[in-house]
């Protein structure tokens, strides 16, 4: 039985450079999540050399590196990610890096007001060059939303809410009635995205259902499953996005990451992810592309090795399988 997904011969539809850099139809790009570093034992990340390492991820090739929306340290949940806002950490990366992709995955949309997020959003991408994606999702951290006075059992209507407020302050001047308000009067809210449009892309099911997502979306962020269970979510999803009338749309997952020092190591389960050797994992990922996978985002935070050494191993060993 062939698990590859049958792909158009045309690319996705341009979005903006960051968009457009790192999903390529029929092709697997390489990303990190952020920080890029290991703190195994607990959940909260020095961030030492954090921006250096960024810049080194730049210099090296990976097309991405992703931040993530974590509000609050929350013990059931076991990690503070980068601990920084990321539309603050946004703009001090927009200017100090210059080819790299900047995206967030992901805002929760529900725990923000969508008129922040959108001129937030805008901003980071018109100071980056055009170079944010943007991932959405609805929260899966119950303790956070009493903190804000908001009930974690209605996100799914408000993600729909605030998702459609963000598309439309792309618009000029747009004037429509919405539960988080009713924008009007002829205002408009400045900047618009650089290329006119933000890249949203939806994380897992955010509370929607799977005909709503693939009419949406500018792409699909999935968590890692068996390949073929995996293949068969890609099929399922390029088939419901071709019947919605829309163009294909990209697919990426991420990765946990703890790269031996042998390139023979067989794949041992960690959290989402494997300890593994270059060779198994190249292989990996080549079943990925196979699959239809456009993007791979390794998160670092259980490698036991040096990272820097980390980085340009997998920048020498795996980067040049995967180049667009």
């Amino acid at each position: 039985m062939t698990l590859a997904v049958t792909f158009d011969t045309t690319e996705f539809q341009p979005i903006n450079r960051g968009y457009n850099s790192v999903f390529r139809q029929s092709r697997l790009t390489l990303g990190l999540v952020v920080p890029l570093e290991s703190y195994s034992r607990g959940p909260v990340p020095a961030m030492t050399g954090h921006v250096e390492r960024i810049q080194l991820a730049e210099a090296l090739g990976f097309s991405a590196v992703w931040l993530r929306d974590v509000r609050f340290n929350v013990p059931s949940f076991g990690d503070a990610g980068q601990m920084y806002d990321p539309f603050v950490y946004l703009g001090l990366l927009a200017g100090l890096t210059e080819r790299i992709a900047l995206g967030v995955a992901s805002i929760i949309l529900p725990l923000r007001h969508p008129a922040h997020i959108a001129k937030a959003a805008a901003t980071a991408d018109v100071l980056s060059g055009g170079r944010l994606i943007l991932g959405v999702a609805s929260g899966d951290r119950p303790e956070e939303y009493p903190a804000l006075n908001l009930p974690f059992a209605g996100r799914g209507a408000r993600f729909r809410e605030s998702f459609d407020y963000i598309r439309r302050m792309g618009e000029v001047a747009p004037e429509f009635e919405n539960t988080y308000g009713s924008p009007g009067g002829g205002m408009d809210m400045l900047p618009k995205p650089a290329s006119g449009k933000l890249p949203l892309l939806i994380t897992g099911g955010s509370q929607q259902d799977s005909a709503w997502i693939a009419q949406n979306g500018d792409g699909w962020m999935l968590y890692p499953r068996h390949t073929m269970v995996q293949a068969q979510t890609i099929r399922d999803w390029r088939a419901r996005v071709e019947a919605s009338g829309r163009p294909a749309q990209p697919v990426m997952q991420p990765l946990y990451v703890d790269l031996a020092e042998d390139p023979g190591t067989p794949p041992q389960p960690i959290h989402l992810g494997f300890r593994l050797g270059t060779n198994h994992l190249r292989a990996y990922l080549k079943s990925r592309e196979e699959i239809g996978v456009n993007h791979v985002a390794f998160n670092l935070r259980f490698n036991q090795a040096d990272i820097e050494t980390t980085l340009k191993r997998l920048a020498n060993d795996i980067l040049p399988d995967f180049s667009v």
